[in-house]
């Protein structure tokens, strides 16, 4: 699906194509750039909410604090506790899965977005409690249901290449999105 028909079935939001940065992703790289980054291993694009689980850097999960005084979670980085304000916080694994508790179209997308719009993002539930706010993939809007199961998914971001071709260029960054649970598997 292309973005043009995307937008169509959308409701039309050509003016948006304006909007768009033209930061590229791999599979859209030529060399001599290509090439480059192809050889870096895939970074996290935020270390303290998305840890990368395996060599290849295609499996990851979301990351935070839990309590150890009343056991709340807190996604990313936290120096207390919000439920109780503790600061007797260790670090937890909140997993992979989650519930799509709220979800907009974005129609204008901030300043440097990288993506194709409109976009769905999504605020998702997680088991440990905490909400976690970032992009649906792979689903049309109309097939979003409150409740439904999704589960965390990595993609790859190439940054904008440095000025100079001939320097090493930055590794590529691996960004957290959501897409729908496969049928009969629960979050």
């Amino acid at each position: 699906m292309t973005l043009g028909q995307r937008q169509e079935d959308w409701g039309g939001c050509a003016a948006v194509d304006k909007l768009r940065m033209n930061s590229p992703t791999l599979d859209t790289l030529s060399p001599p750039y290509y090439s480059k980054i192809a050889m870096s291993k895939p970074e996290s694009v935020d270390p303290k909410r998305l840890k990368i689980t395996n060599d290849a850097a295609t499996e990851a999960t979301l990351i935070g604090f839990r309590c150890r005084q009343c056991g709340a979670s807190v996604f990313g980085p936290a120096t207390f506790c919000q439920a109780c304000t503790s600061f007797d916080l260790e670090p937890a694994d909140l997993g992979r899965a989650g519930t799509l508790y709220s979800y907009t179209i974005v129609r204008i997308p901030p300043a440097g977005w990288p993506g194709p719009v409109p976009y769905i993002l999504g605020q998702v539930q997680l088991p440990a409690g905490p909400q976690v706010l970032a992009e649906i993939i792979d689903c049309a809007p109309s097939e979003l249901t409150i409740g439904m199961p999704l589960n965390l998914a990595i993609q790859t971001v190439a940054p904008p290449a440095t000025p100079n071709p001939s320097e090493t260029q930055p590794p590529p960054k691996l960004v957290y999105k959501w897409r729908p649970s496969p049928l009969n598997q629960p979050p």
